[in-house]
């Protein structure tokens, strides 16, 4: 068999996203410097994926970057990234994440913005490293991505390529004549958005209103606000401050998983856009009417808050807006609220925020395809002669588009359920309890919350808990979910397939 693709090229680019990757560990190794911490873990890092990276760029290939390299390149990158992230985990040798298992899962959990975490000794742990945690959601937000089209900017059909797999959209608008600056932009407005944040934070510990939110909290919790990924430094998450710090994150957390292409138009002053954009509207709505149904289930059913009504509509909406956007962030322990208003919150795992985001899930433009799509099928159910386009803000969808994402959208879901079985089959064999603290239901958040990459589940796994619960069979399953999960599965899937390697 005579393997079409061309590999060499695929290995050539991922080598150059791999050696640029020492810049962002130069940041944790000074901040290492700086405490006075031990600086190995981060040089050995570094001179890991300059080795990896610089051997990988010296494979020459004459073949062009075409549809199937660049979801090979995608696949790699986003693997051997997180593979080079827990590198740091494993030197330092601290806690539970110094297990090469446990290692990989928190990185794959930062790189893919997902959030669940294996920590249990949060204080164990140099800041340092935790910055480092912090850092490689930042990364994989947006970093990772533009940094990939900043290097294929003389290919621009691979470099667009490159975006099409990251966000499914079948042709990419681009900002700019050249994906290059188009890289650069996004990133302007990812470090602009980030810097925001930090402002924000730590000017309120500088008026005095939030007193644990130094600096090091700040740059921390911005990384993983805009970027929608949800690790915190702290085992309590938000709930560590003050709730004025929980109100300030909000808005960073939707505008993390708002459109950046949206934000550009806007910010150019283009704000009609904000009218004409239903996928925002749908969006915006879905987090509304869901952090309604909390506060009312929680209002009339039970109140677990005790603090009053303002505690109850922080505590609803912010743990909305954490899990659609998919930051996984919390300022509660949901798991002691009643089962209607944890069921509430499992459904927002599927919503997800904008396309052309950080934010995971199967994301809200799909949603509103796929009911405009039902929608039109009950007319023409009764109207079988009528011709009847799906519009988005005025424009026709492509029947081909509408059929991908229905495809992508029964994948995701069925999914779901398949690790779910998987999850309960290794706990029986390694002897994790399904009953009691531990069932079906959290077995169900814990595939939906890795494979969607959410961040907390249900249970054991829940916003204060531990993956670390899970065996390690089944942690390693959840490492190879997530990585799917994040580029959208169809990369990766592509690649099991014959016909890709030969065809």
């Amino acid at each position: 068999m005579r393997i079409r693709v061309e590999w060499r090229r695929s290995l050539n680019l991922t080598g150059s996203v791999l050696k640029w990757l020492a810049l962002p560990l130069c940041f944790p190794l000074v901040l290492a410097a700086y405490y006075r911490e031990p600086v190995t873990p981060f040089l050995v890092a570094i001179l890991v994926t300059l080795v990896v990276g610089v051997a990988f760029e010296r494979l020459e290939s004459e073949g062009q970057l075409g549809p199937r390299e660049a979801f090979l390149m995608v696949a790699l990158t986003w693997f051997l990234v997180a593979l080079v992230g827990a590198i740091p985990f494993v030197v330092a040798g601290q806690g539970t994440i110094s297990h090469p298992v446990n290692a990989l899962f928190e990185s794959m959990s930062g790189l893919t913005t997902t959030g669940a975490t294996v920590l249990r000794d949060f204080d164990a742990h140099a800041r340092s490293i935790m910055m480092w945690r912090q850092l490689i959601q930042w990364l994989g937000g947006l970093g990772i991505l533009i940094l990939a089209t900043a290097i294929l900017s003389q290919l621009s059909v691979g470099g667009a390529q490159l975006m099409e797999s990251e966000t499914q959209y079948q042709n990419v608008n681009r900002l700019t004549p050249h994906i290059e600056d188009t890289a650069r932009l996004i990133l302007r407005l990812y470090a602009g958005l980030t810097a925001v944040a930090i402002a924000v934070l730590y000017g309120l510990h500088l008026l005095g209103l939030a007193p644990n939110m130094t600096l090091f909290n700040a740059v921390a919790h911005a990384f993983t606000s805009v970027a929608t990924a949800g690790f915190s430094p702290e085992p309590l998450s938000l709930e560590a401050f003050e709730p004025i710090v929980q109100w300030a994150v909000m808005p960073f957390m939707i505008l993390g998983s708002t459109s950046f292409v949206l934000m550009y138009f806007v910010l150019q002053g283009n704000v009609s856009r904000l009218r004409e954009s239903e996928e925002l509207h749908f969006y915006l709505g879905s987090i509304v009417v869901f952090a309604a149904l909390v506060f009312t289930v929680l209002t009339v059913t039970e109140n677990p808050t005790g603090n009053g009504i303002h505690d109850t509509v922080r505590q609803s909406l912010f743990n909305v807006i954490s899990i659609v956007t998919t930051t996984g962030y919390a300022n509660a322990d949901f798991n002691q609220w009643s089962p209607f208003a944890k069921h509430l919150l499992f459904m927002c795992m599927f919503l997800g925020g904008m396309a052309g985001s950080t934010t995971c899930s199967i994301k809200s433009l799909r949603w509103l395809v796929v009911l405009k799509a039902f929608r039109r099928d009950l007319f023409t159910a009764a109207h079988p002669e009528a011709v009847r386009p799906i519009r988005l803000s005025g424009r026709a969808v492509d029947e081909g588009t509408i059929r991908d994402v229905y495809s992508y959208t029964l994948v995701a879901v069925v999914g779901v359920f398949l690790v779910t079985v998987l999850i309960v089959i290794d706990g029986a064999r390694t002897g994790l309890s399904l009953v009691g603290d531990f069932g079906e239901f959290e077995a169900l958040g814990a595939a939906a919350s890795t494979f969607l990459n959410i961040g907390p589940a249900f249970g054991p796994a829940g916003p204060y808990g531990t993956y670390d619960v899970f065996p390690t069979t089944t942690k390693a399953a959840m490492i190879v979910v997530m990585w799917v999960g994040r580029i959208e599965i169809i990369p990766v899937l592509v690649l099991l397939t014959p016909s890709f390697w030969r065809s």
